[in-house]
């Protein structure tokens, strides 16, 4: 048996000057995921133009990156407990971040989508090597609000991209590549390099418990200099001995349980989401709007998304998360069918603005959920297939909504969109483990002891 202390001795930190630092370090690595994944988008019209393309092919590209995110995110799940969480992060980043400069230099749709299904891959892997290593160095009281503040800042890379390719992409024929020489800029995430620490807790699930002791002490000593003497940590738990993760491991019913319910999250989060992204300004479009009226309708909803984040924050660390997704989700459903009922110009900003709201609330509740449903050795694993997956079925959500709307109209695709958001409500409150229960941790000397979410 081995003696694991990692995760009691960061749970009693208090929120030091490390932990800022890497919710910038993780902040900066969102920022350019979200910036990177939309600039195919804001480039295909352009390109249209240029190279003559249909918007068949355009669907095509955005299919296939969808299969890119499929297989980067479980690549990072086996990179991730080999290499580790901190060396993980970097090399995807880096990753995405060369192939985005590559699409800059693109002579024809083939080399594009090439570049741009390795780009959607590398950033499908940084994102969930990131949820899981925010899960590893934060205590579990705040870890929620700390996911949550990471997206906060982090989204802001998608107006601000759009912003970017408004301002370059008309002024030449060739300005459009600006657009990915901006989303290669994740690169500079290296800058970050020295700052950032190895997760003690995989150190440990790799049996090398000398170097997690000297991380930890690493971290404990920058926080006892900021806040004083430390609480004692909760006794070491016993463990087995952690052994590599093969994805037949998924199989066993530990990790088989919320695997397949995380599946059923990821894949609902990612149709009902792309679902109103992608095609809200299309079938606006089509139902008589204006182009230029239905991109801005759309454009003033997305200013609910990043005060989503802030909204899942205040709550992710005060509620069970559990039924802070259940209701998150169905308010999307709720508010997705309004959006999709109305024409009038102040409802659809109204119930759009709310739908960006609580989905990326959401989104900032599921990456904090995701992870904590596994134990240290299939947490990589888990996390990696079950959003891996949910990408991969946006390869067939277009299909589904194109054939919903030719056969049957404007009004069933966003029935068909609220009903996957509550369908994905409905499993969690059926079938989602609480992942908060109470615990008491010891109290810092001169200060009476507390109890907290653990």
């Amino acid at each position: 048996m081995q003696h694991a202390n990692a995760l009691n001795r960061i749970d009693r930190l208090p929120v030091s000057r490390f932990h800022k630092v890497t919710l910038l370090a993780v902040s900066f690595a969102y920022f350019f995921e979200f910036a990177d994944i939309n600039t195919f988008a804001t480039t295909a019209p352009k390109l249209v133009d240029l190279w003559g393309i249909s918007v068949n092919q355009v669907a095509y590209v955005t299919s296939l990156s969808f299969v890119g995110m499929f297989f980067g995110s479980i690549v990072a799940g086996t990179v991730a407990d080999r290499l580790g969480r901190k060396r993980t992060l970097m090399l995807t980043t880096l990753f995405f971040g060369v192939f985005s400069f590559a699409s800059a230099f693109s002579w024809d749709l083939l080399s594009l989508t090439v570049f741009r299904v390795l780009t959607s891959a590398g950033l499908a892997a940084m994102t969930v090597v990131a949820v899981i290593y925010v899960n590893e160095m934060y205590p579990s009281a705040v870890r929620g609000k700390y996911q949550a503040y990471a997206i906060v800042i982090g989204i802001c890379g998608t107006p601000v991209t759009n912003l970017v390719a408004s301002g370059v992409v008309p002024l030449a024929d060739w300005t459009w590549r600006l657009v990915y020489l901006w989303g290669s800029l994740g690169i500079l995430l290296v800058l970050f390099t020295r700052h950032l620490k190895e997760s003690p807790r995989w150190h440990e699930s790799r049996g090398d418990h000398a170097s997690a002791d000297a991380v930890l002490r690493e971290i404990e000593a920058g926080a006892a200099a900021e806040h004083g003497p430390l609480p004692e940590p909760a006794p070491p738990i016993a463990e087995e001995p952690v052994t590599k993760a093969p994805l037949r491991l998924l199989l066993q019913r530990k990790y088989l349980y919320p695997t397949l319910l995380l599946t059923v999250v990821w894949v609902t989060q990612t149709i009902g989401f792309f679902g109103y992204s992608s095609w809200a300004p299309t079938l606006l479009a089509k139902e008589g709007f204006s182009v230029e009226k239905s991109v801005f309708y759309v454009a003033l909803t997305t200013v609910g998304a990043p005060l989503g984040s802030y909204l899942a924050a205040l709550v992710t660390d005060r509620f069970e998360r559990k039924w802070c997704l259940v209701a998150f989700g169905t308010l999307i459903a709720v508010c997705g069918l309004l959006y999709g009922l109305t024409f009038n110009p102040v409802l659809i900003i109204v119930f759009g603005f709310l739908v960006n709201l609580f989905e990326r609330g959401y989104t900032a509740l599921g990456y904090a959920y995701s992870p904590e449903l596994f134990d240290t050795r299939g947490r990589s694993l888990g996390t990696s297939v079950s959003y891996g997956l949910g990408r991969l079925s946006n390869a067939a959500g277009p299909l589904i909504v194109a054939a919903l709307y030719n056969g049957h109209g404007y009004q069933s695709v966003f029935y068909f969109i609220a009903g996957t958001w509550l369908f994905g409500a409905i499993a969690l409150s059926v079938f989602g483990p609480r992942t908060r229960p109470t615990r008491t941790v010891a109290a810092a000397p001169g200060r009476e002891q507390d109890t907290v979410p653990g």
